[in-house]
């Protein structure tokens, strides 16, 4: 077999074998017909982007945003395999360094699988719902007990290890490899190269609270090893949906708070000490390695850069689309998602490679700035606008009191869906189970849609019960 064989095989594999049926279309085409067919992928137009989902019919949602994403990418994809033949399924040395539109396209459909409804605050919530559990249940293993620091943390690691931790990324994995179902298959059984692609966190959750789900985490980390990819390292294909959902983050917000009224593209608003100030607060709680030894005086300058050219493209699009905002908001959008897709490239890294922005043949990190400062002026804009912190503050309730309803498996399981009962009773007489029951309900919270989360609380707690023929 030669190497370009050897590197498909690796590639198309899938963990479970496929019936003799499914080969009559190509190994990708299948993987994003699975996705764009599955469950997961329709409750996605019911969770929130920014604004709640059913806030209006022009807001973005996690569908919209995700489609947005996989266009970008697979664009980006066609343009990179022209600029760099070394990517090139043909030409490349392992399989993680290949990059196959339809496999960039597939993972960025499904980057946002494991988002929680409500959006980024749902994810918090549940991550302290977790964690608090796991400290209580500390706590109640250690009464009466007089230990050691060291003791404790053998204990709640162990606890850790039980009840695991929340993180959308690694629901992502629980949701394609466990949860969404087959004829006889637990998960949408995808190529290791579509897997691979959607992993931009490449660590056990034990290690890195980003990291996945052991289960999950079991069979990456085996493919991983199969491929040669070095530890930390995530392959291009990863890497590039990453940065086009930053790219998208960057354009398409800003997009949706003018077209709300939260961002106005004028000289004064655009220059507003106190936006500024907020921007850089923000930026200043990051981890991205290229803002590391920045000060607030240096973010400062960047962040005024940034919004000058902001508004200066605004000013040249505006007269070109007949001062028509709509046509400006638009034209402006596409104008920063080709600027930045058009400087996207792929350099050497020690013993990888990386697809980042280049100038010159060398990393442009004052390009992955900017991108940062239009997703950090975004946020501020709109995060942390009243309406939007008074619906963060009713979902953290609404969650909260969803968890308290089914924590108790003796008295919830009455108001459980049938199929999650029956798929945990299964769970549990298999060799190895993967839920506790506690875990099982975050994973049930977590598929929730904004409206069905609001749903189910109102029929708990609130006088609008609906009809009993809703089908949940």
């Amino acid at each position: 077999m030669d190497k370009f064989a050897q590197l498909k095989t690796l590639r198309e594999h899938r963990q479970y074998a496929e019936d003799k049926h499914e080969a009559s279309r190509e190994a990708y085409e299948r993987d994003y017909s699975r996705l764009i067919h599955s469950p997961t992928f329709r409750r996605l137009q019911g969770k929130s982007q920014v604004f709640g989902a059913g806030t209006g019919d022009y807001y973005r949602t996690r569908l919209t945003h995700s489609l947005e994403v996989a266009q970008i990418a697979r664009q980006a994809a066609k343009t990179l395999l022209t600029r760099h033949p070394e990517i090139r399924e043909e030409q490349a040395d392992n399989p993680g360094l290949i990059i196959h539109p339809e496999v960039v396209e597939c993972a960025s459909i499904a980057h946002d699988f494991g988002h929680p409804p409500f959006g980024h605050k749902g994810e918090e919530v549940l991550a302290s719902i977790l964690d608090d559990w796991i400290a209580s249940k500390t706590v109640e293993a250690l009464r009466g007990k007089s230990v050691t620091e060291q003791e404790y943390e053998r204990i709640h690691a162990e606890m850790r290890a039980k009840y695991e931790h929340f993180e959308g990324n690694a629901h992502n994995f629980r949701l394609i490899m466990f949860l969404e179902k087959r004829e006889n298959l637990d998960g949408l059984n995808l190529c290791d190269a579509v897997l691979l692609g959607i992993n931009k966190y490449p660590y056990s959750g034990m290690d890195n609270k980003k990291g996945l789900y052991e289960r999950e985490w079991q069979y990456i980390r085996d493919i991983r090893q199969r491929w040669g990819i070095p530890d930390k390292k995530t392959t291009l294909e990863a890497q590039l949906m990453d940065l086009c959902d930053d790219i998208a983050y960057s354009a398409h917000d800003l997009e949706d708070g003018i077209k709300a009224g939260k961002i106005e593209v004028h000289e004064h608003f655009m220059n507003d000490p106190h936006i500024h100030k907020l921007i850089i607060e923000k930026i200043m709680t990051l981890e991205d390695w290229f803002w590391k030894d920045w000060e607030y005086e240096g973010i400062a300058v960047k962040v005024e850069q940034v919004l000058t050219a902001y508004l200066r493209i605004w000013r040249e699009k505006l007269p070109t689309c007949g001062n028509d905002y709509s046509r400006t908001r638009r034209e402006v959008k596409a104008y920063w998602v080709n600027h930045f897709v058009s400087q996207l490239g792929v350099i050497d890294e020690a013993d990888w490679k990386k697809i980042t922005f280049v100038s010159q043949g060398h990393e442009d990190d004052d390009m992955l700035r900017t991108v940062s400062v239009l997703k950090s002026f975004a946020w501020v804009t709109m995060i942390r606008d009243l309406r939007v912190q008074r619906l963060q503050k009713r979902s953290e309730w609404i969650i909260r009191r969803l968890w308290k309803a089914f924590i108790d498996q003796e008295t919830s399981m009455a108001i459980m869906p049938s199929d999650w009962l029956q798929r945990f009773q299964q769970d549990q007489a298999s060799e190895h189970p993967v839920w506790t029951w506690e875990r099982m309900i975050i994973d049930y919270i977590a598929g929730m849609t904004d409206a069905f989360a609001e749903k189910i609380y109102n029929e708990l707690y609130g006088l609008k019960v609906g009809s009993i023929y809703d089908v949940d």
